[in-house]
Formats: structure tokens, sequence, C-alpha cells
């Protein structure tokens, strides 16, 4: 098996460090410089349609949502992890871009729903395809079976982090 940047890194510390066990460093290392990567990649995949990371979040989790592509405020800060106060500032900046529309909510006077607009969508489209190209790139030297294994072990690792 070819050896990786991490296999190096665990022999330095294990050399300079034969007292520590470094032995989860082979598992996280990888993952967080797999991060990086998939980072960059979603990164590229948005800006070729003129999106910013967060701006990405908020139309993907309108577009999650279903016909007719809108929620509250709450329910976005509750889908995207932030503040009520930045989503104020993200939905904002979104209408002013014309990416999203802000309505009363029918079902209550005093709310508001945010839904996208047919350019949000076609440009939240645009990214969602992108990004599954570069990580479809990404994931190609694994065989399905290896893919599939893999995301098992990363949910059991990340399901206590959900709740």
């Amino acid at each position: 098996m070819a050896e990786d940047e991490v296999d190096r890194l665990v022999a330095a510390w294990r050399r300079e460090r034969p007292d520590m066990d470094v032995s989860p460093m082979h598992v996280l290392s990888r993952v967080t410089r797999l991060a990086h990567h998939l980072d960059r990649a979603r990164k590229q995949a948005f800006a070729s349609h003129q999106l910013e990371a967060w701006e990405f979040d908020v139309l993907s989790a309108l577009r999650r949502a279903g016909k007719p592509y809108r929620l509250s405020p709450g329910q976005l800060v509750h889908e995207t992890l932030v503040t009520s106060g930045t989503m104020t500032n993200r939905v904002d900046r979104l209408v002013a871009r014309g990416l999203v529309e802000r309505s009363p909510d029918p079902d209550d006077r005093r709310g508001v729903q945010v839904r996208l607009s047919p350019s949000g969508r076609k440009a939240v489209d645009g990214a969602m395809d992108a990004l599954l190209t570069h990580e479809k790139e990404l994931l190609a030297g694994l065989s399905n079976a290896e893919a599939a294994a893999l995301a098992d072990a990363l949910r059991t690792l990340s399901l206590p982090f959900d709740h």
C-alpha cells in the first residue's frame, strides 16, 4: 500500500514521542486533509455559479424544502446552524441579489417566509450539479462497497455530534 503524508507524520511523531499513542491520527488527520480538499472543491463549484458557500447553504435549504421552496427565517436558522441575526443579514443580501424573495406567512400574519426565486433555483441547481461532479472525482478511487463502508464508518463517528 502506498504511503501518504499522514503515514509520514505519524512515523515522525512515533519516532519523536514513542510514549504517545498517535494511532487516532491515521483516521482523523486524513479526515482533516480530505475536508480541506472538499472545501476547495465546494468553493470552486459554488464560484462557478457566482455563489459563496453561505449563499449555497441558504439556497439549498430552500431547494430541499420542496415546492413552493419556502421556509421561515427560523427554519432557515435551524437548517443552516447560524444565529437569527446572521440569517437576517444573509436573507437581506440574497434578496438584493434576486436569489430569494420575502413574503408574508400565509399561516401567521406576523410571520415572514423566504422563498427561492427562479434565478436562485437555477443558481443552486447548477452549483449542486458542479459540486456532485467534484465529489464524485474525490471518491473515484473507491469502489461502491468501499464508499458505502466509509460512509457508514463516518456516520458512526459523527452521530454523537448531531444531537
